[in-house]
């Protein structure tokens, strides 16, 4: 079987995938992953075949050129979307698809779409915005499936627009994303189905406790943490005296200054607050910020590191503060460890909200972050059980999934039966 993995070029959307397609490797299935230039390198330092396609973007040139309702922080996702009105949801849509999506997908969907025609895959994976593998599949009549890197946001806020838009007067059912793929699909000889927008299924890595309902059938898989090149330092093999407490930002506002969120002032502030807690402070900074936060560092609890990889330092942490990017939370998650989370958009914030229900973790939204409220919030993680109890069920439910190995006989099944002639 041919099984083609798709996403545009970010690190933060590929690593999800690499243990999946390393999975169908092992079962002995031809894989390719596919995705714009400046990626390559990523996905063949993964050890997997790599195919360029389409020209690469700067994403801060597309926020800087967007204009301001475009460029506002696409919040609709990390909201009921029952409590958005037509007009609401719209907008949101709107910002969405303009600023980021249209964009990332136009500039590689041509040549993602003569590959498949001549590679001719059986099955393809596209993670959840990078619809052009889903417009490659229609094309040529392969299965295809998303795979998620956090909750199914999309599914949910996509559904409660259609039914509004259903509801609607014939020539007020402005629908932008469907109006979009149904250019790029007659482009190439197809017609639109809302599958090209959801996925015939959906491959979902959340624990049980976490997942969104949706109308969309999906299979669980145990989440695999990959890092990318992940030397581990001689010091984390040492067992830490103190609790020991993980400060990062991510990856993603590491590369893309654009990225809101807790920055450079935010983690001083937050180093400077917790600096009397008995604990060992591991924050990961870039040489720059190290650089400007030298004070900060100066004190004796807190080790600055560039890079160590999350699935090697979060096992042995006892509580990890960071912004809610789908990578940091779902090791953590995979780790068992409780969670301060500082969100501020997207889906960010349905993910701080819901981890603070069930008990494994606490969050600040980032326009009300000060020092006191994270070394309170930490002193309780540390010291009330119930939040590493809580994280621990969580870890448990996640590791109850069938791992990528197991789910292949099981998306080999899937492939049979949606796959067609094309």
């Amino acid at each position: 079987m041919r099984v083609l993995f798709t996403t545009f070029s970010a690190r933060t959307h590929l690593y999800p995938m690499v243990p999946l397609a390393w999975a169908f490797r092992v079962a002995g299935h031809e894989v390719v992953v596919a995705s714009q230039p400046i990626l390559t390198d990523v996905i063949t330092e993964a050890g997997l075949p790599a195919v360029s396609v389409g020209a690469d973007f700067s994403t801060a040139e597309i926020v800087a050129n967007a204009d301001d309702d475009i460029a506002k922080p696409v919040e609709i996702f990390g909201l009921e979307p029952e409590s958005l009105d037509w007009e609401e949801l719209t907008r949101g849509y709107r910002s969405f698809l303009k600023a980021g999506v249209i964009p990332f997908n136009d500039s590689m969907v041509d040549d993602l779409v003569d590959f498949a025609v001549d590679w001719r895959p059986d099955l393809v994976i596209w993670e959840p915005i990078t619809f052009a593998g889903a417009v490659a599949a229609r094309v040529t009549g392969a299965a295809h499936a998303r795979l998620l890197w956090g909750q199914d946001v999309w599914t949910r806020t996509r559904e409660h627009f259609v039914a509004l838009r259903d509801g609607r007067p014939a020539g007020e059912q402005t629908d932008l994303q469907a109006e979009w793929l149904t250019d790029v699909l007659q482009r190439h000889g197809a017609t639109f189905h809302e599958d090209v927008v959801n996925g015939q299924w959906t491959i979902d890595p959340m624990p049980a406790a976490t997942r969104l309902a949706a109308a969309t059938p999906s299979v669980p898989m145990q989440y695999v943490p990959y890092n990318g090149r992940s030397p581990i330092p001689n010091w984390l093999r040492e067992p830490s005296t103190r609790p020991r407490i993980c400060v990062t930002i991510g990856i993603s506002q590491r590369e893309y200054e654009h990225v809101p969120g807790p920055g450079q002032q935010d983690i001083g502030m937050i180093l400077d607050a917790i600096a009397d807690l008995d604990a060992e402070v591991v924050v990961t900074l870039t040489e720059r910020q190290q650089a400007a936060l030298a004070d900060s560092l100066r004190h004796p609890n807190v080790r600055a590191v560039e890079f160590v990889p999350l699935h090697a330092l979060l096992p042995t942490c006892a509580a990890v503060v960071h912004h809610g990017g789908a990578g940091t939370y779902s090791t953590a998650l995979a780790a068992g460890v409780p969670q301060l989370i500082i969100p501020n958009m997207f889906d960010t914030v349905l993910k701080a909200r819901q981890l603070t229900d069930l008990g494994a973790g606490l969050h600040i939204h980032s326009a009300d972050l000060t020092g006191a409220e994270v070394r309170a919030g930490l002193v309780r993680m540390l010291t009330e059980p119930s939040f590493q109890e809580s994280a621990a069920r969580l870890r448990q439910e996640s590791l109850a999934d069938p791992t990528p190995g197991e789910l292949v006989p099981i998306l080999e099944s899937m492939t049979m039966k949606y796959r067609t002639e094309g």
